[in-house]
């Protein structure tokens, strides 16, 4: 997620107050996969699937995120300014072009979703009130994973990555109300009893997600528009922190983060309807864009990339609606792009 204070959060603080009162891309290579000059990074033309959602009435906006996908294919999607009885986490069937409620509440505005590892229960982060709930994977059985301050200071978690043991590594997004530079990663067993800052004096900190080998996480830094690496050891702490990317995004600002088989990252961008492929070595690989001339949508949010295969699901919201797009991705998924 996020947005500046305008926008989104401005909704945010609106539900906070009504709470407590077929892929494609361009032709050209091989297998149907975009053709591109040789160094110059490609242009995907993403397809729409279907509109999900309409701006809500209650809020002024409806924002699509969290997309990840079951075990049967199925994609799940979080709408972050639902209001109380309205779909906050929804199924799409892709293949039907269909979607229905699977959880409402009157309090959450959820960010992102992923299964965990470890128990194969959906966790949602609530950006709003600071809090990791879990769902059952087939939705109901809502538990509250994780609440309260770490380190004496409330989060705002936005997204979340589990490492293979099935412990969370949150993006706390926080700061950004205040545009100070106050966002952490925050790092919570899998049990919700212990928590330790990871790192902090981040820039809005929102997409996070491990690499490859699970040897470090790349994290997204909204209000700076960078792509940052944190170096881990086998505990989990952090060794190192540097700038790896520094995204030219103009009046667009880094959202979530997903890496392929590659270890190519995928970085959404709010205030554009597009995302940005990079290697891991920061070399622009490709652009992958709505199709030109469409109308009503701002940002794209997030992507799933189905577990071993190349058929990506993207996010995409703006007035005209919240929608799923669909693309080629440039390398299979794996569980770092799918959720989070």
């Amino acid at each position: 997620m996020r947005r500046r204070p305008t926008r989104t959060l401005a909704a945010l603080t609106a539900i906070g107050a009504l709470t407590l009162t077929g892929c494609g891309t361009e032709p050209g290579g091989p297998a149907g996969r975009p053709s591109a000059t040789a160094g110059a990074p490609r242009t995907i033309t993403a397809q729409q699937v279907m509109r999900v959602t309409q701006p809500h009435e209650e809020t002024g906006m409806t924002l699509l995120e969290g997309p990840v996908l079951d075990t049967d294919g199925t994609l799940l999607l979080v709408d972050v300014t639902a209001p109380a009885g309205k779909p906050k986490v929804i199924r799409v069937d892709l293949g039907k072009k269909t979607s229905r409620a699977v959880h409402t509440d009157d309090r959450g505005a959820y960010t992102s979703a992923q299964f965990s590892p470890y128990d194969g229960r959906l966790y949602l982060t609530d950006f709003a009130h600071g809090e990791i709930v879990s769902l059952a994977p087939g939705g109901g059985d809502r538990r509250t994973f994780f609440a309260g301050p770490v380190d004496g200071a409330p989060m705002n978690p936005d997204d979340l990555a589990f490492d293979q043991e099935g412990n969370l590594y949150i993006s706390d997004s926080r700061g950004l109300t205040q545009g100070l530079e106050q966002g952490r990663v925050v790092r919570i067993s899998r049990d919700g009893k212990k928590t330790t800052v990871l790192a902090e004096n981040l820039a809005a900190t929102n997409g996070i997600s491990f690499d490859v080998e699970y040897r470090g996480l790349w994290i997204s830094e909204l209000t700076q528009n960078r792509i940052s690496y944190l170096r881990l050891d086998a505990e989990g702490a952090v060794t190192a922190r540097h700038t790896a990317i520094q995204v030219d995004g103009g009046l667009a600002e880094t959202d979530s983060i997903a890496v392929d088989a590659d270890g190519n990252l995928y970085q959404a961008l709010h205030g554009r309807a597009a995302m940005l492929v990079y290697s891991k070595y920061g070399e622009r690989l490709a652009t992958i864009e709505v199709p030109a001339r469409t109308k009503g949508v701002e940002m794209a949010t997030n992507v799933a990339i189905t577990p071993g295969g190349r058929k990506a699901y993207m996010t995409v919201s703006g007035p005209a609606g919240g929608y799923v797009y669909t693309f080629d991705a440039l390398a299979d998924g794996i569980r770092q792009s799918n959720g989070g």
